[in-house]
């Protein structure tokens, strides 16, 4: 599948994505994990999709294997069910509507957990990876510009409040779950077919260097799409399919936790 832009300001319904989904094997879609808009978004595109399976960035193996079609149809059952409240991420309540748009879908959880992250950081990430290191291009250095951009925005995302030392480890890490998003979603192609959905952010979902490329070099035969999400017009950093915008979320200043 060719990756040429389609570009949105607020898409009204799935069918303004022009056909660019149709036939994808595995579709990415991109958020910022707390703008309840994008999820809406996501959950239309779900709907839309029908999708086999559905790959989530939040969920653990352990976790996305409690998901029934029972627990879906109670919120609240299934919040608890998936530990979600301590977790970390953003109200059940803008995930819901994604998981109730496919009940019938096999689910799929690609999270590292933290004690995994903690060891892959001292005995490398192909260390810490459920798949092939090597087939999925997780021990292929990155380009010099690439790296020296990625550890420039993990600086940025962190308020300029990491060390430099730190920065190659943090992309590294990103890396990892990049690969484990790529895996989770072969794993559910192999398993059930297409289309699989990934549910994701907009950083994993883009096609540059996100998930999509990991997947790539270890099945280059699937066709791949992805969505990004912008805000108030601003894209999303990265290479993407389609990208589409909605109002942004009042964040307040969030350095401050840095302060």
């Amino acid at each position: 599948m060719r990756h040429g832009l389609i570009w949105c300001l607020i898409a009204p319904t799935a069918l303004a994505a022009g056909g660019v989904f149709d036939g994808a094997d595995v579709v990415f879609l991109g958020e910022l994990h707390d703008n309840p808009a994008h999820h809406a978004r996501q959950a239309e595109y779900v709907a839309e999709l029908d999708p086999a399976a559905l790959v989530f960035e939040m969920l653990t193996p352990a976790q996305a294997d409690r998901v029934t079609p029972e627990l879906i149809a109670d919120a609240s059952a299934l919040e608890a069910a998936l530990g979600w409240n301590e977790s970390g991420w953003p109200d059940f309540s803008m995930y819901y509507p994604i998981f109730a748009a496919a009940p019938e879908a096999a689910y799929y959880g690609a999270a590292v957990p933290r004690d995994t992250a903690r060891q892959a950081m001292a005995d490398g990430m192909a260390s810490a990876f459920r798949g092939d290191a090597e087939a999925y291009g997780l021990t292929d250095p990155l380009p010099e510009a690439q790296q020296a951009a990625r550890e420039a925005l993990q600086l940025s995302a962190h308020c300029d409040a990491l060390p430099e030392d730190m920065l190659p480890v943090m992309v590294e890490i990103q890396r990892l779950r990049d690969a484990e998003l790529a895996y989770s979603a072969v794993q559910a192609v192999e398993a059930h077919g297409g289309p699989v959905v990934v549910i994701t952010g907009n950083g994993h979902a883009r096609m540059d260097w996100g998930a999509p490329t990991y997947l790539m070099a270890a099945e280059p035969g699937l066709r791949i799409a992805s969505l990004g999400q912008g805000e108030d017009g601003d894209p999303p950093s990265g290479e993407f399919d389609l990208v589409e915008t909605a109002p942004a979320v009042d964040r307040g200043d969030p350095c401050d936790a840095f302060r």
